[in-house]
């Protein structure tokens, strides 16, 4: 089959409204007795059907593409040759009938894809010496203000110098809008759901994410599936067999009407329908749960998929980091030191980018748009900030001419062993300070990969730039079975094509340094939803949507499309071959043969747009997602206080004594008046609704248990404090508090990343309109 349609779209209805006249104005000629006017119309509908499938047959042959048109050439021709006109006719409406349908199926399995392009805006409104402009959309430049309107499709990238509400469904699949504070980044593609904002453009409209997914979803449109090469391949092992059958049928009964029976069920045949419809209905599928698959090569190769390759930052982890601790080692103060960093980061991809300048502006802290930006992907970002030149990134990268200072190398190593990040920040050339940058392990990263497990990917490597020590704190956290750290971009690269020994790979990550790797892969899955543009080129696979679930949907739409397509070719093509049989035999005429076939072309095509719905699901309870959101969102204000206890152990020992107990009291305030109200209400509240939609004998209780667990903790260090005497703590206090603080610390940690899990399950399914329990991926 050629990659340009049998028959011209715009013929398609013209002809089968022909041959649907063609038919009806003979039959009714026969009905009043004039058969032999009957026999002419009927002709002449066929010979006019033959017209085109004729000069597509020729076109085929002289590009060495034999397809099944030649059968429904031979039986048209010999239609008119035996003088059965009817039969010759019903043919053409066949013919005509499967185009249409075709062409109906096609549409309706590009839908979601064509309203991601039907949605791209083309005009902006833009401040111009303080007036309103409208102006195209390719005249945006970085740094110009625009003004979004209520209603309006955000046009590029930008920063928000105004909070706002925004609907990302089209982006993320979310279908409650979002509050945005002022500074936070917005994708372009969003629309404004509330009052009109001001916008500080950080990209043009080619760089920015709506313009890149348009470039996706028409790569996406242009490709064609290997599988659809193999149907090809099946209908040069077709033709023959038919023309075989046909032969005998005719050299045994001196019959040609048996001959001419077997080519018209043999026509046409449903392998040229099927496959690419049920190819493009699981794109277009995918499209719909946030995932833009490059075409139905990139879907085939992730169906057989089977060595899982994650980069950590933003694929494996939240990918919503925060600012732990701001560490400064000169002159300046924390918040001028957050300032200088965040200004500079407000143009930057990178995923740490966001949450330094997210912090910034928590902290109320003015920012200013840098000029001569320069970023080294993987390494850092430079530019000036206020006429200081700043740069933050890796320690190789800001301070590759000057020594690193005695306490930047304690921050480097105590980082390290917490398993958090540590981003360096100089000032005209000086190591000034560090952001330490605690980027949480996503809450459904451990049960995605048990999934993806069950579905038949056997082997999961994490690759990753980070430190050995903090690589292998999240792998051995998540259960993978190899850790690659300290991997430049060209490292990613030699660890997918060593990996490819064990089968086809698939490499999942979200930033700029992950491009090569992606691009790499057998197939390449990019988190594109808060990663770069690059990456999402690069990749043959875009999870529009921030959750890592989406790759196990992914996987099982690929399976089950390829599947689908595979019963429609297996079953089409056996009902053909059974009416062929009874043809050859005579024990079905042409005209009933062509209405046979009618029927197994319709069963190929319906059957092949099955892919565009999901599996039957089981549907259970639906509680109320805002209730797990609650306590989640009292998880992430806990973390600063979790963070505390830490950093109280580490300094016992160092603080005055006024000191000391100004933080045991902080601590103590959190452990025994804040926590235990939030442990009540959740084992009040939303444990049972939990437990209830994962089934089985109580399987929260672990977690009540570590409820116990804590409180005992707590019990132990309030009389820890109240035996303190004026003085401080002794050394024997000292070694107590460290002991209750470190277990403390610790099994909150643990404790909330289980209840994370737990609640980010439970939301995976709330939070799409099929809520039900996930269908195996292996569709």
């Amino acid at each position: 089959m050629s990659d340009e349609p049998r028959v011209s779209r715009d013929l398609t209805y013209v002809w089968l409204a022909v041959s649907v006249v063609g038919i009806t104005a003979g039959g009714l000629e026969w009905w009043a007795g004039s058969h032999d006017a009957a026999h002419v119309v009927w002709a002449a509908t066929t010979a006019i059907g033959l017209l085109p499938l004729t000069l597509d047959t020729v076109r085929g042959l002289i590009r060495r593409e034999a397809g099944v048109d030649l059968i429904a050439l031979l039986a048209m021709a010999g239609s008119l040759a035996l003088q059965e006109y009817l039969a010759g006719a019903v043919i053409a409406l066949m013919l005509a009938t499967g185009q249409a349908l075709e062409t109906y199926a096609d549409r309706r399995a590009h839908r979601e894809l064509s309203a991601l392009l039907d949605r791209a805006p083309q005009m902006v409104t833009r401040y111009e010496d303080g007036e309103l402009v409208v102006r195209p959309i390719d005249a945006v430049r970085p740094s110009d203000l625009l003004f979004v309107k209520t209603g309006e499709v955000v046009p590029v990238d930008g920063v928000l110098m105004s909070p706002g509400v925004f609907d990302e469904s089209a982006l993320t699949g979310e279908s409650r809008p979002s509050e945005r504070p002022e500074g936070d980044q917005i994708r372009s593609g969003a629309v404004n759901a509330g009052s009109a904002v001001d916008l500080r453009a950080v990209a043009t409209a080619a760089e920015s994410t709506y313009a890149g997914i348009i470039r996706l979803v028409q790569e996406a449109e242009k490709q064609k599936a290997p599988f659809v090469r193999v149907a090809d391949r099946y209908a040069v092992i077709f033709i023959p067999l038919t023309l075989a059958i046909a032969a005998a049928a005719w050299l045994l009964s001196g019959d040609p009407i048996r001959a001419l029976a077997v080519l018209v069920v043999a026509t046409p045949c449903p392998l040229i329908l099927a496959v690419p419809i049920a190819v493009v209905a699981g794109i277009s599928r995918a499209a719909r749960r946030g995932i833009i698959v490059k075409g139905g090569g990139a879907l085939e190769t992730l169906a057989h998929g089977t060595v899982l390759l994650f980069d950590k930052t933003g694929t494996l982890t939240a990918g919503i980091p925060h600012v732990a601790d701001v560490e400064v080692f000169d002159d300046l103060t924390a918040d001028e030191l957050l300032r200088l960093a965040a200004s500079l980061d407000q143009v930057s991809p990178h995923v740490l980018a966001t949450s330094i300048v997210r912090s910034a502006r928590e902290r109320g802290l003015t920012l200013t748009f840098p000029s001569d930006v320069m970023e080294r992907h993987g390494a850092g970002i430079e530019g000036k900030v206020d006429g200081s030149h700043v740069a933050l990134g890796k320690t190789s990268f800001v301070a590759a001419s000057v020594p690193l200072p005695r306490r930047a190398r304690d921050v480097r190593r105590r980082t390290a062993l917490d398993g958090s990040s540590c981003v360096f920040v100089a000032v005209d050339g000086e190591v000034a300070g560090a952001l330490v940058i605690d980027d949480p392990i996503r809450p459904d990263s451990p049960r995605v990969i048990r999934t993806l497990r069950r579905a038949g990917i056997n082997r999961v490597v994490m690759v990753t730039g980070d430190h050995p020590d903090v690589a292998e704190s999240v792998g051995a956290a998540l259960g993978v079975d190899r850790v690659l750290s300290e991997r430049d971009p060209a490292e990613k690269v030699e660890a997918v094509e060593a990996e490819r020994e064990e089968g086809v790979t698939i490499f999942v990550g979200d930033g700029l340094n992950d491009a090569p790797a992606l691009a790499a892969a057998d197939v390449g899955v990019a988190m594109g939803a808060r990663g770069a543009t690059a990456s999402s080129e690069a990749a043959d696979v875009v999870l529009i949507v921030d959750r890592l679930d989406r790759i196990g949907d992914a996987i099982g739409i690929a399976r089950r499309s390829r599947r689908i397509a595979e019963q429609s070719v297996v079953i089409g093509m056996g009902l053909a071959l059974g009416g062929m049989l009874l043809g050859a035999f005579g024990l079905l005429i042409p005209i009933a043969g062509a209405i046979v076939q009618e029927f197994i072309d319709v069963f190929a095509i319906v059957n092949a747009l099955r892919a565009l719905r999901g599996e039957k699901q089981v549907r259970r309870a639906s509680p109320a997602t805002h209730v797990a959101d609650r306590f989640r969102s009292e998880h992430r204000e806990f973390a600063p206080e979790v963070q505390r206890i830490r950093n109280v152990a580490d300094r016992l020992g160092l603080m005055t004594p006024e000191e000391t107990r100004r933080e045991l009291e902080a601590v103590r305030v959190f452990l025994l008046e804040r926590l235990p109200e939030h442990e009540e209400e959740e084992e009040a509240i939303v444990y049972p609704i939990v437990a209830e939609a994962m089934g089985g004998e109580d399987p929260m209780s672990s977690m009540a248990r570590a409820h116990l667990e804590i409180s005992h903790l707590g019990r132990i260090f309030r009389q820890l404090i109240e035996e303190l005497s004026e003085d401080g703590p002794t050394p024997e206090d000292l070694m107590d508090l460290r002991r209750v603080l470190y277990g403390l610390h610790a099994i909150l940690r643990l404790h909330f990343a289980q209840e994370e899990e737990a609640y980010a399950w439970l939301s995976s399914s709330e939070d799409d309109p099929a809520s039900a329990v996930p269908a195996p991926v292996s569709g």
